[in-house]
């Protein structure tokens, strides 16, 4: 008997939330804390991924406004554009040593060019733990 192997397109968050790097920053701030998320993907106009913006990144932001005392600019300005993409039939577990690779926490999943979802340190962990990969906690009977 052999075993399905685990992919992303089975763990990924469908039609994550996404902005565009013409967006003012603030708005993509107040974003994050109204969907209370960690990321957003920034797109293009084809829905191509070309960056993620974070929490960290927000953060430098409105720490230089502040200490500056200026106000802040458009999204393009902040995002982390060095990103990895993934694709629905990748093998989950070469996404899991991605993220036990690198600083990644997340990945957009693209199809033909187009963004498709989000797979993430979290989704990965879920899709672990409800597999065999992980032994399950004994009943106690």
């Amino acid at each position: 008997m052999s075993v399905e192997p685990l992919r992303v397109s089975d763990y990924m968050t469908e039609k994550p939330l996404t902005i565009t790097a013409d967006t003012p920053i603030m708005a993509a701030v107040g974003l994050l804390v109204e969907h209370d998320i960690s990321s957003v993907i920034v797109i293009d106009a084809n829905s191509t991924p070309i960056g993620i913006l974070t929490e960290r990144d927000c953060i430098r932001t409105a720490l230089q406004a502040g200490y500056f005392d200026e106000g802040a600019d458009i999204v393009r300005d902040y995002m982390t554009t060095n990103i990895t993409t993934a694709r629905p039939e990748d093998s989950l577990m070469d996404i899991a040593q991605l993220f036990a690779d690198s600083p990644f926490r997340r990945c957009p999943v693209v199809a033909e060019g187009r963004l498709v979802g989000m797979i993430s340190r979290r989704n990965v962990l879920r899709a672990l733990s409800e597999t065999t990969w992980f032994p399950q906690p004994k009943s106690k009977t």
